[in-house]
């Protein structure tokens, strides 16, 4: 593919189609995000408004991270703290469909739609890959910002049209197309991160302290992990607990998986074979984080796993 003739193709394509109108996008931070706000932003300048949802589920710092970077590229990004909406969304759910579809109706139907209204926006742009779809309309896991593939009108859901220029590309086109519009290596090189955040990295319910906790294991394996080449890794809290010592007395503890892949595109994986020594220095750490007593490290390939656990 001719990836400057694309961007060429795209910025045209979002100027044709919104026209003298107003476009609202969310901001994550992931590389998809990012591609479609610079794509966006050339097409449109102040005509597009730029907002990044603190939705609780986000890494550690992430939300003012992302709002400094893109101030340095020239593009303003309005934060909104959303915190108690998905929380109160997600309390009491166990189910990872129903986990996913609380995150997409409450980013969709009530914060966007409000954010939508405030701003007058009559179009929105997604940062949809093609793996998105086809994982969706297969149905093997539900993709918080798939909507007309699955049959929902988002106008007359949600009051908006959907413009998705990513969804001919898989991540590593992605990348390239990120490359080519001179977007920080940070932007370009970054792992993938879920549209859900980090509700897909906790199996059961999604709580405040549950989150503190997957957090902070996040941040380890990341900083750990970072020279490791691979495509995507993690680290994910389950539900289950496990008989542990703590200052010698008996901890009922908390159970975190490390999980490390290779790919080029998602649909397939395989497990990065990371030295134990790297192991060992991961696991001591994360079983320093209060209330964790296990660490384990998933060999499992995509099939049959997925790459994340929700």
């Amino acid at each position: 593919m001719d990836y400057k003739q694309f961007i060429d193709q795209q910025i045209d394509h979002i100027k044709q189609t919104v026209g003298p109108e107003k476009a609202i996008n969310a901001l994550s931070g992931g590389v998809d995000s990012s591609t479609v706000t610079v794509l966006a932003h050339r097409a449109l300048g102040d005509r597009l408004k730029t907002v990044f949802v603190d939705s609780a589920l986000m890494r550690k710092d992430e939300p003012q991270r992302v709002v400094k970077l893109f101030a340095g590229m020239g593009i303003p990004v309005e934060l909104v703290d959303a915190r108690e909406e998905f929380l109160s969304a997600l309390a009491g759910l166990t189910d990872p469909e129903e986990k996913r579809n609380a995150v997409t109706d409450t980013f969709y139907s009530k914060v966007f739609a409000r954010l939508v209204k405030e701003s007058g926006a009559k179009f929105l742009l997604h940062g949809t890959i093609l793996t998105d779809i086809e994982e969706t309309v297969a149905g093997i896991k539900r993709q918080h910002n798939i909507l007309a593939q699955l049959g929902i009108d988002p106008e007359q859901s949600y009051g908006y049209s959907v413009i998705e220029p990513l969804k001919t590309l898989r991540k590593d086109g992605v990348r390239e197309v990120a490359k080519l519009l001179d977007m920080p290596a940070e932007i370009t090189n970054r792992i993938p991160f879920p549209g859900p955040a980090l509700a897909t990295r906790i199996v059961g319910e999604v709580t405040s302290e549950r989150l503190d906790t997957v957090r902070e294991a996040t941040a380890i394996v990341e900083e750990e992990l970072g020279d490791s080449g691979a495509f995507q890794y993690m680290a994910v809290l389950l539900s289950d607990r496990a008989t542990g010592i703590r200052k010698n007395k008996r901890e009922f503890g908390q159970i975190i998986v490390v999980r490390c892949i290779e790919s080029t595109d998602a649909r397939t994986a395989t497990v990065t074979p990371l030295p134990h020594d790297k192991l060992n220095r991961i696991s001591e750490r994360i079983t320093q984080i209060p209330g964790v007593n296990r660490c384990l490290y998933d060999l499992t390939p995509k099939p049959p796993a997925t790459i994340e656990y929700i």
